[in-house]
């Protein structure tokens, strides 16, 4: 199972960080251990650690809808969005 390293900027560090939608969209793929980070030079910047049962399923949810809703609700700036794979 990988650890997912994912960054990215939010308009509303203090939603993201309540926010409920991380376990709602990534639970029922398996993905489990969502650990939340903050920039402390810069709270619009922040990152999950993760531990991502498929990848496949993890990258191809990134694609839908759902996710972009998701992302959305988080106040996630979606262009900003990067998801490293531990090697």
């Amino acid at each position: 199972m990988p650890t997912i390293l994912a960054y990215h900027d939010v308009k509303d560090t203090d939603h993201w960080l309540a926010s409920p939608r991380r376990e709602e969209i990534f639970g029922p793929i398996g993905v489990t251990n969502i650990r939340t980070f903050v920039d402390p030079g810069d709270r619009t910047r922040v990152g999950l650690v993760m531990d991502v049962a498929d990848l496949d399923a993890m990258m191809a949810l990134m694609e839908t809808q759902a996710a972009a809703d998701a992302m959305e609700y988080d106040t996630v700036v979606p262009e900003t969005v990067v998801i490293l794979v531990e090697a």
